[in-house]
């Protein structure tokens, strides 16, 4: 057992791609945590996505044994985050388990949007921040002018600023001495009630929900009965353990330590991430935990197969459990059969979860157009949400529908700024301020329609500033706009999975693009198949695809004309008929098609 004076809780935090996951790797091999046989890049991403990608989607704790220049073993517990805008739940869960950060700042590309956001985070948990400037081997590193940078945006002297190079090890070993000189030690009761904050879960197939926890009071062991504080289930402790390349099981967990929790949960719904592990013979008050997420954006997922429905609600279930931010309800389609509503932090988000049912799970999926919540204002002035357009009250009963506002910070080269400004125009965005970082660097503050920048915004940003420009956004508001409901029809029937919610000027030329898309996708029929796009009775696109049309007067050869008529009208008659009982299918092609349209 560690003394509490020489535990040391820290996460490193930073942008996408600024050497988080590199900088880990260097300190696991400082501390001689893994050998070098064990060693590859990227040690803590243990998702092929994420190694893939080169990106972290998920927080990763492991334990260090740390021998420090005052000859004293330290215990380091590191968490590497994710960078990612879409993944900032997983930074404010794991800042929650720590009392320092390293706030990490590439020395060619400097602060980030993602940098202050993260930087806010870890401020409002009051933790103790490290600056690290990373990168500083590379020819085009600018170490004197980022110094300057983060000594203006932390108030701290330039000798405070590590330079290091995670590639080569350079100044790794100074980052482990201020994490013991700099950050201070946990505290919390030995003698109280048990109080554990549960910061991550995950499901072992064989093993039930494993519950990641950072004790705060007390102590928990292997035979001791818990229950979580919003829960009424008691369970026993199978193992506890803490975390090195794999999870390795110990006597107990005391305060001030993160580890995890074996309880042989079965139930996966029993763990909720925020929550209280306590001792249901003396229950201790519940920690205050964070904001639970707040999902932006929704789409319907659908089993290409729909005898796998139950097979998806399972693999959701289980990716829940993983991903606290995910949330998903039932709903059905006419197009589509049975699936789920699902709500994502963001795009990518999405992206990932979709690729995750597909390789972990081997499950073939639909997805719809992805939406965001909308706030519909009733004429008895009461509210209601819609993460569907399908859902979308009557317009008879429809005061007004308001949509979702963020404040955006882009911080872009001074070089690219005209361009952004014209991007942001074009999504409707409201300019609020434009402060100059340094000469050569710009952060634009603007308002935005949450529904401008769910579908090719992030590509359009950095093919405009060629991949120099960071984005980073917060919910601010909901407030009306002039919204409409856009139907595709096939053949005067709604294709609900295509329905949309889009301002009233964009709908147009939306509606156009998309009936043109499908025109090319879907196959041709024996019968016409007029594709419309249309505002409630009035349709404002239409695109026809002309029917197969079998030679029946081939047979002919001389004789009447009548002959001919006869046998054309014939083949008329029944070409009407099989367009009333004919249904068009739409292939998987046209709704992944759809989401390239451009906005």
């Amino acid at each position: 057992m560690v003394d509490l004076s020489r535990i040391r809780n820290f996460c490193i935090i930073a942008h996408i791609d600024h050497g988080k996951s590199t900088l880990a790797d260097r300190l696991l091999e400082i501390t001689g945590t893994i050998s070098a046989r064990e060693m590859r890049a990227q040690v803590l991403d243990d998702m092929e996505l994420e190694r893939e990608r080169g990106i972290t989607i998920k927080a990763h704790p492991i334990r260090m044994d740390y021998r420090a220049a005052d000859g004293e073993e330290y215990a380091l517990t590191l968490i590497d985050t994710p960078g990612h805008v879409d993944f900032t739940y997983e930074v404010a869960r794991s800042l929650a388990a720590c009392e320092g950060a390293l706030l990490v700042v590439d020395a060619t590309q400097g602060i980030e949007a993602q940098t202050i956001s993260n930087l806010y985070l870890a401020m409002e948990k009051d933790l103790e921040i490290i600056p690290v400037l990373n990168k500083i081997d590379l020819p085009s590193a600018n170490v004197e002018g980022m110094t300057a940078q983060i000594c203006d945006l932390l108030g701290c002297a330039p000798e405070e600023v590590l330079c290091v190079s995670a590639k080569d090890g350079t100044g790794c070993a100074a980052v482990l001495e201020a994490v013991v000189e700099r950050v201070p030690a946990p505290e919390g009761d030995a003698e109280g009630a048990l109080r554990a904050l549960v910061f991550d879960s995950e499901y072992n197939i064989y093993r039930g929900a494993v519950a990641y926890v950072r004790v705060v009071d007390g102590a928990i062991r292997a035979g001791d009965r818990f229950r979580f504080s919003s829960r009424d289930t008691v369970f026993t402790v199978e193992e506890v353990g803490i975390f090195r390349l794999e999870m390795e099981p110990t006597k107990l967990l005391p305060r001030g330590e993160v580890g995890y929790v074996l309880g042989g949960i079965k139930n996966i719904r029993e763990v909720l991430v925020g929550d209280t592990l306590i001792d249901p013979q003396h229950p201790a008050p519940p920690l205050e935990g964070y904001q639970p997420s707040k999902s932006m954006v929704f789409s319907g997922i659908y089993p290409s197969d729909s005898d796998r429905y139950p097979e998806l609600r399972d693999a959701l279930e289980r990716l829940q459990l993983n991903d606290a931010s995910l949330t998903f309800e039932p709903e059905t389609s006419e197009a589509l059969g049975f699936g789920f509503r699902c709500g994502f932090l963001g795009l990518l988000h999405m992206e990932i979860i979709q690729e995750r049912l597909e390789r972990e799970h081997d499950i073939d999926i639909v997805t719809t157009l992805p939406s965001v919540l909308y706030k519909a204002v009733l004429t008895d002035d009461s509210e209601v949400f819609v993460d569907n357009p399908a859902h979308l009250p009557d317009p008879r009963r429809l005061r007004h529908v308001e949509e979702p506002i963020v404040k955006a910070s882009v911080i872009v080269p001074t070089e690219f700024v005209g361009a952004m400004m014209k991007l942001m125009q074009e999504r409707r965005g409201n300019y609020l301020s434009m402060t100059y970082l340094d000469p050569t660097r710009v952060d634009l503050r603007y308002e935005l329609p949450l529904a401008e920048i769910i579908f090719d915004f992030y590509d359009k940003l950095k093919s405009l500033s060629r991949g120099y420009a960071s984005f980073d956004y917060e919910m601010a508001e909901y407030r009306k706009s002039d919204l409409v409901k856009l139907d595709m029809l096939l053949n005067g029937a709604p294709v609900d999975a295509l329905s949309m919610i889009i301002h009233k000027d964009k709908a147009y030329h939306w509606g156009q693009q998309v009936a043109s898309k499908l025109k090319r996708l879907i196959p041709r029929q024996m019968y016409e198949v007029v594709i419309q796009a249309a505002i409630g009775s009035r349709v404002i696109s239409r695109a026809v695809i002309k029917p197969l049309r079998k030679n029946v007067t081939a047979k002919c050869y001389g004789g009447d004309i009548s002959r001919k008529r006869k046998l054309l009208e014939k083949q008329k008659e029944g070409k009407k008929r099989m367009k009333r009982v004919g249904r068009v299918e739409v292939p998987q092609e046209a709704f992944h098609a759809v989401l390239q349209v451009e906005s």
